[in-house]
């Protein structure tokens, strides 16, 4: 039997800007934009404008990194 494949955040380096989609509990989905703080096994934090958000592995259903935030001059 072959092992399952890690998640992908766990080959997101801290520091970058990621995007996650989360499950809502009343249903429906949520997005939280901003810096990986945290990784492993039980989910990510993800430090955003608003403060850091835990997201629970169970509640993700997607993510990716993104380019770092444009510059404002």
């Amino acid at each position: 039997m072959t092992p399952a494949p890690a998640p992908p955040w766990h080959d997101w380096p801290l520091g970058v800007r990621v995007v996650v989609r989360r499950r809502l509990p009343e249903g429906g989905y949520s997005d939280v934009l901003g810096e990986l703080v945290g990784s492993g096994p039980a989910g990510v934090t993800v430090r955003s404008r608003h403060g850091d958000v835990d997201v629970r592995a169970e509640d993700i259903a997607i993510g990716k990194i993104v380019p770092p935030r444009p510059r404002r001059d």
